[in-house]
């Protein structure tokens, strides 16, 4: 959903690239060049950086920065609920129940979400949809208004992932009820990271960084010997948690804290929870992973974002997946990770 994909709904800007060293090249001869190139997708910025070896040259910058761009307009054609003619939005709008084609991107990033939404027995559901725009974070304009018991209840019989079916060959989409509604806010740019990483190592780079708002996947080494991400803070946009040290890794982070309303002194996050239908309340402020793939890290962080700073801890614990989580209490803010975790906390 470029443009769109995310709106303010981006629940994962908490990323942030620190300690590149872009200036002084000049003065180290020794050192790397970096190609930079950056943009707009999915309704916020993107930032490529590529370390230049005698696979990519300068010379080379235009036509990949074209390509980039290329391929990230049509991941949004593909699944932006923002644009009428999207492929998702043509399938919202199809009040059919057999078989729709679809391409295959699209397709293996609904392969994927529906994996995320079975291993958390529906903490992350692509079909919340109805229930976002009922609280006013989709594209369905809503003023700040706290819906009602019954609203809320009219439109949770809509929500279910066990209504999608999907298959790859030939790539395909089903639903069971006619007025299923699919988004994709959640893990789309996870995708949109792992499609211009996939793209720069079709090419022979070996060294690079990609990232779509938050979300990252890096290889090899940075200019300086090694790529290090910032977690943000929750209370402080400009401010940095947590420095993260990886290489040939995705890293997304999910919070409660960048997207929301107050109404009579109580705060409702854009992340609703598929079982209540209600944004979530306990207090995890955000979730960062680390995955081979940003696509799974997206949609995983939403996951455990959404089970709460226990049960999420307790699911990354089962899965193995490295997890940082900024948890509130009453002095602030306190941070839990797991095992997996520590060898990448600098």
């Amino acid at each position: 959903m470029l443009a769109i994909l995310l709106k303010p709904r981006l629940i994962n800007a908490a990323l942030l690239l620190v300690a590149l060293c872009l200036g002084a090249c000049s003065e180290r001869p020794n050192k790397p060049d970096l190609l930079t190139i950056q943009g707009r997708t999915m309704g916020t910025n993107f930032l490529v950086k590529i370390v230049e070896d005698r696979n990519v040259r300068v010379q080379e910058r235009l036509a990949i920065e074209q390509q980039i761009n290329r391929l990230l307009e049509e991941v949004n054609q593909q699944m932006s609920t923002y644009l009428p003619d999207s492929e998702i939005s043509l399938f919202n709008q199809y009040r059919g129940t057999d078989w729709f084609q679809i391409s295959r991107d699209f397709a293996i990033v609904l392969q994927r979400a529906l994996e995320i939404s079975h291993l958390s027995n529906g903490s992350f559901d692509i079909t919340v949809g109805p229930l976002v725009n009922l609280w006013g974070f989709g594209p369905e304009k809503r003023d700040e208004v706290v819906p009602s018991a019954a609203e809320i209840e009219e439109r949770r019989p809509s929500v279910g992932y066990k209504k999608l079916t999907v298959t790859l060959f030939p790539p395909a989409i089903m639903k069971s009820l006619p007025e299923l509604y699919c988004d994709l806010s959640a893990i789309a740019k996870g995708f949109g990271v792992d499609k211009v990483s996939d793209y720069l190592e079709g090419l022979g780079v070996k060294n690079y960084m990609v990232e779509i708002g938050g979300e990252v996947r890096v290889k090899g080494k940075s200019p300086t010997g090694v790529w290090r991400i910032g977690v943000e803070r929750p209370d402080d946009p400009t401010g940095l948690q947590a420095v993260i040290e990886i290489s040939d890794n995705a890293m997304a982070t999910s919070g409660d804290y960048f997207n929301y309303f107050e109404k009579d002194g109580v705060r409702y996050s854009h992340t609703i929870d598929p079982i209540t239908g209600r944004p979530i309340i306990h207090k995890l402020a955000s979730v960062t992973i680390i995955h081979p793939l940003c696509t799974m890290a997206d949609g995983l962080a939403t996951a455990i974002n959404v089970m709460g700073p226990d049960a999420g801890y307790e699911f990354a614990l089962q899965q193995n997946l490295p997890v940082f989580m900024i948890v509130r209490d009453e002095d602030g803010f306190v941070e839990k990770m797991t095992p997996q975790f520590k060898k990448y906390f600098n």
